[in-house]
């Protein structure tokens, strides 16, 4: 199947959504914790409540839901054995990225090695689909 350079594009910015949410939606769900009651229906309903009305959670979470909604559209045009790992992995790298942003974490140069060839191998696979596309039509 070939590949276009602009599903590529989507591929990479449904990483850069799924990837940069994540540490948002861990740090909005941050107190949930402390919500407590002792039946088991009214603590979860009382948990969704609490997320669904701090905005620190819902934002992060429909920018997410957009990743996925433009995931599900790239998968139209896009081959599962390019999808998949491109943007599983670099969701990786942008998770990490944003996390080092926000001061989660210190991060080891062994992540920084590991980020560039998690890069190196995206930018390797998503060359060969969008290769076979040129080459097809020459």
């Amino acid at each position: 199947m070939t590949v276009s350079l602009d599903t590529v594009i989507y591929l990479v910015f449904v990483a850069i959504l799924w990837g940069a949410t994540n540490p948002l939606i861990k740090k909005g769900s941050q107190g949930i914790e402390s919500v407590k009651d002792p039946s088991p229906w009214r603590q979860t309903s009382k948990e969704i409540v609490y997320l669904f009305t701090n905005l620190r959670y819902v934002i992060p979470f429909i920018l997410n839901q957009c990743g996925s909604l433009l995931y599900f559209f790239a998968l139209q045009n896009a081959d599962l054995s390019l999808a998949v790992p491109v943007t599983n992995s670099l969701t990786f790298v942008f998770t990490g990225i944003t996390g080092w942003i926000l001061g989660e974490e210190r991060v080891h140069k062994n992540t920084y090695f590991g980020m560039i060839m998690i890069l190196c191998g995206s930018t390797l696979c998503c060359l060969d689909k969008v290769g076979m596309t040129n080459d097809r039509d020459l």
